[in-house]
């Protein structure tokens, strides 16, 4: 299949797959019903461009595993994170914004402007996987999947060391500062901006494929200015007093030795992620 009718049929099949969300969201009264679908929204992609694309065969399904493993533990994680809480306040904002209107805007501001961004950022999966050259595995790849292991490392494991935190009462409200949020105060979003620069790398092996660098590029602004961490951080400092004292100690994104600090052992707890 041409690369100009797999990327018509990728915008359509994103459209479809966000509509379905959107719906169940409505029957659901809970628009966090997206959040899921953003790991699962790139899997849907990686799967169409492995069927339609006429790349190596073994980079198709490389890349495919890689974004299949990432997705679907995402989407696991947040449903499990999220089960019983109701819906985010963030969704929660607009529902008090647009009233009865609520529905259809959070249709094109919620659902649709998403699945553009998946669909976006995808393209990147589209080149690893539609070019032809090289038909064999390359360095690239191997450089590719080595820092896709990395970020998946980051955020796997700093997503488990918040969910035991946060399992245990008596760190209600705290800070937390040890294991991999000792070195960045958000390991996971360091980890998924990783593993998309390794997912960028494979594609720039490839024919053609370095044009797709806006593909991490544009994620990993939006974890850092967006949606991930600004949002977060504001949100932190507001509610947590010990929480300007773990800025002033831990770095931000980018692991790193964490800076002389004063807290105790005692204070050291979650983040809201």
């Amino acid at each position: 299949m041409a690369q100009l009718q797999i990327v018509g049929l990728s915008l359509l099949v994103t459209v479809v797959f966000m509509t379905c969300g959107w719906l169940i969201s409505v029957m659901r009264r809970d628009a966090s019903t997206v959040d899921p679908l953003w790991g699962l929204g790139f899997v849907l992609l990686a799967v169409v461009y492995a069927i339609t694309g006429d790349g190596f065969a073994g980079r198709k399904a490389l890349v495919a595993a890689l974004v299949g493993i990432w997705g679907f533990r995402l989407a696991g994680y947040i449903v499990i994170r999220n089960w019983g809480k109701g819906e985010d306040y963030r969704y929660q904002a607009f529902r008090q914004r647009w009233g009865k209107r609520y529905w259809w805007v959070s249709f094109f501001q919620v659902f649709m402007l998403q699945g553009l961004l998946t669909w976006i950022i995808a393209l990147s999966l589209m080149a690893a996987q539609s070019n032809r050259t090289p038909d064999h595995f390359a360095v690239f790849d191997i450089l590719g999947a080595a820092v896709w292991c990395v970020g998946f490392f980051f955020e796997a494991v700093g997503d488990w060391h918040l969910a035991r935190f946060r399992a245990d009462p008596a760190n209600e409200g705290k800070v937390m500062r040890s294991g991999l949020w000792a070195y960045t105060r958000h390991p996971n979003y360091f980890g998924e901006a990783t593993m998309w620069w390794g997912l960028y790398l494979i594609a720039a092996g490839t024919r053609w494929g370095f044009w797709t660098i806006f593909s991490p590029i544009l994620l990993t602004f939006m974890l850092l200015r967006v949606s991930g961490v600004a949002l977060l951080e504001k949100a932190q400092v507001e509610t947590k007093p010990k929480y300007r004292e773990y800025v002033e100690s831990t770095s931000v994104f980018i692991p790193w030795f964490p800076r002389k600090r004063n807290a105790s052992s005692s204070d050291r707890s979650t983040t809201e992620q």
